[in-house]
Order: C-alpha cells, then sequence, then structure tokens
C-alpha cells in the first residue's frame, strides 16, 4: 500500500499486546505458499517462533504493523496470500490515490469499492445506504479458505481507515457483522472493531451512521504522500475527533432549537453527556458558542435576503432579547449593519 520504506526500526514491546497470533499464523502461511522462509520477518518484529504454536498469545499493534509490512515487501504481495493473485507493492495506495479527488467520503469509498474489485475477483466490496445506515459489504466470490478471517477482518479494517484518514475523523461503528463463526480469540475484536460484532452472519460488513458519507474529503496529494511512509497504522491507529459531530450540533441548532437552550439539553438530545459534548467539539477546534453564532449569522443573513421582515422581528427569531444586540453581533459577524448587508445585496 505504500513506497518502499526505510529499514524498519526495531519497535518496542510497549502497547498492549492483543493482536491475536491467530493472524501472524496466517502470514506464515502466506510465506508457506511461496516457498520462503518468516524467521526474518518473525525476527524483524520480535516474535518468538516458539509462540506461533500459542493460540492465546498476543502481539502489539506496532509488532503487526511491522511484520505485516516486511512480509509485504518479501511476498511483493499486500494482500499476504489471501487472493488468487498477488497485489504487488503500492496496490492499495493506488486506489486511495484514485479516491482522493471524490468531494464526499461517499463518492470516495464507492470510487474504492469498484476499483478494488479491479485488483481482485475474489471478493467484491459494495457500499450501501438505507434508513440511516450505511454499510461497507463484502462478498466472497471464491473460497478463502483458512485465511477467511484474516483477509475479511484486514480488508474491512484498511477501508475503515482509509474512510477516517480520508475525512480526518473518527467513524463509529453501529455493528460489524461476519459470516464465519466465532474464532477462539473473539475477545480481540472488542477492539479490532468498535461497536458489537455479530458472528455467523449473512454478510461480512461494517455499519455507520450514513451521515459520515456526507463528510468532505480533506486529503491532498501530499497528505496522501505522508500518509504512505506508514500507511499501515490505517489499520491500527484509533481516530479521536469526531467531524460528524460538529455537522449533528449544527444541524440541532438550526432545526431543534427547542433542544439547544443550554449545553445540558442538547448533549441529552444528541444521546452525549455535557462533558463528552464539550470535549468532543474542542478536538474538532470548535466550540458550542461558536456554533451556536454560526447558526444565527446563517439563519439571520437568510432572512434578511429572503424576506422584508422588520429587523426588530429578525432579531427575535435568531434568538436575540432585543434588536440592539443583535445589530452589534451581526456587525461582528459581517462588518455591516443588517439594514446595510441588506441593501448590499439587493438586486
Amino acid at each position: 500500500m505504500n513506497p518502499p520504506l526505510p529499514p524498519p526500526i526495531q519497535p518496542a514491546l510497549t502497547g498492549r499486546a492483543e493482536t491475536p497470533m491467530a493472524f501472524v499464523q496466517a502470514i506464515v502461511q502466506a510465506y508457506a505458499q511461496r516457498g520462503l522462509d518468516p524467521l526474518p520477518a518473525l525476527a524483524e518484529a520480535q516474535i518468538a517462533p516458539e509462540t506461533l504454536q500459542r493460540s492465546e498469545a498476543r502481539i502489539t499493534a506496532l509488532q503487526m504493523e511491522w511484520l505485516s509490512a516486511t512480509a509485504m515487501r518479501a511476498l511483493d504481495d499486500e494482500a499476504l496470500g489471501w487472493f488468487s493473485r498477488r497485489l504487488p507493492w503500492g496496490s492499495y495506495g493506488m486506489l486511495v490515490r484514485a479516491s482522493l479527488t471524490a468531494p464526499t467520503l461517499g463518492l470516495a469509498l464507492a470510487r474504492w469499492c469498484r476499483h478494488h474489485g479491479l485488483l481482485t475477483e475474489d471478493i467484491a466490496l459494495h457500499l450501501s445506504s438505507d434508513a440511516g445506515v450505511a454499510q461497507l459489504l463484502l462478498h466472497e466470490r471464491r473460497p478463502l479458505g483458512t485465511l477467511q478471517e484474516f483477509a475479511v477482518v484486514s480488508v474491512l479494517r484498511n477501508a475503515l481507515g482509509v474512510a477516517c484518514w480520508l475525512t480526518d475523523s473518527r467513524i463509529p461503528l453501529v455493528q460489524t457483522t461476519l459470516r464465519f463463526a466465532p474464532p477462539p480469540h473473539a475477545d480481540s475484536y472488542r477492539v479490532l472493531f468498535d461497536g458489537p460484532t455479530q458472528f455467523n452472519a449473512p454478510v461480512h460488513s461494517l455499519q455507520f451512521d450514513a451521515g459520515y458519507l456526507s463528510l468532505p474529503v480533506r486529503r491532498d496529494e501530499a497528505a496522501l504522500q505522508r500518509m504512505l511512509q506508514r500507511a499501515l497504522l490505517l489499520t491500527v491507529r484509533p481516530y479521536r475527533r469526531d467531524r460528524l459531530l460538529v455537522e449533528k450540533v449544527r444541524q440541532t441548532l438550526a432545526e431543534h432549537p427547542e433542544h439547544s437552550r443550554n449545553a445540558d439539553d442538547l448533549a441529552a438530545w444528541l444521546n452525549l453527556s455535557p462533558r463528552t459534548l464539550h470535549r468532543q467539539l474542542k478536538e474538532e477546534g470548535a466550540s458550542l458558542q461558536q456554533l451556536k453564532d454560526a447558526v444565527r449569522r446563517d439563519l439571520a443573513m437568510d432572512l434578511l435576503l429572503r424576506t422584508q421582515r422588520p429587523i426588530k422581528q429578525i432579531a427575535f427569531e435568531v434568538g436575540f432579547q432585543n434588536e440592539k444586540s443583535f445589530m452589534r453581533a451581526f456587525k461582528g459577524w459581517t462588518g455591516q449593519t443588517p439594514e446595510e448587508f441588506r441593501l448590499a445585496k439587493a438586486p
């Protein structure tokens, strides 16, 4: 997924070891398929070969990142043996680049899914949306055998990581569904995917709020080049900021002012605690007061341009107690009084 990396740095054995050994075993199996020795890769990731037989063993996310990167280079296969043909080095980076110019995440993900089908016919990816829930669906077109779990989990986590990176936003999952039975390490899925995971499901899928599909793509070619230096972080890095929250707050302030009298009412309407609301807005670089002012400003400008209502009435409709405070605030927003703004925009 990325251009050639500099010689890997030996990962420090820090961080929580939560990645199941089954995924390491799958990479070792990919080496065996090519008749290659996995021991150098294991050594580079500081994984003792004798732990391979311990199904309860775990490794850290950093160890998994370096093991995968080393294996992808050695095998020249970013799919690590999942598919009937190799995905040469740079394949997943090409998918991201093809999605980079999309205006919204919905279009970017649709492109990503379509172009993935050009790389392999073994699986098909499809994006759908219904009743406010988006689904990224993965269909197996041929049996993936013993590599099924590793392949499906890796592709879905990569797609989610790309979506989060493109929008620079955390995308919390409503649910993950998987066709296979719960593996012995099913407890690891609370880390692999947030939200509930359903095994023995009819289809492999990630489900999330469809509102994220409308978020703008925030990355450019320069950002892509930086990301590709350690592209595997996309599958292990949790995003904290949630850009959809700002849009939800804006919408609530505009459409449901009865729930926006104070932070407590607004947070309850959004199913958050007031503390979480303020913290997440701060992470996004916004504040509740800034968003209130922006909504008031937009509504005031709309009423000034679209109607001939008196300034005093508009002041009351946008939430001000008197005309004087509204005029002072409006001039601070636009540099003009309401009358000057209305006259300047008149045909």
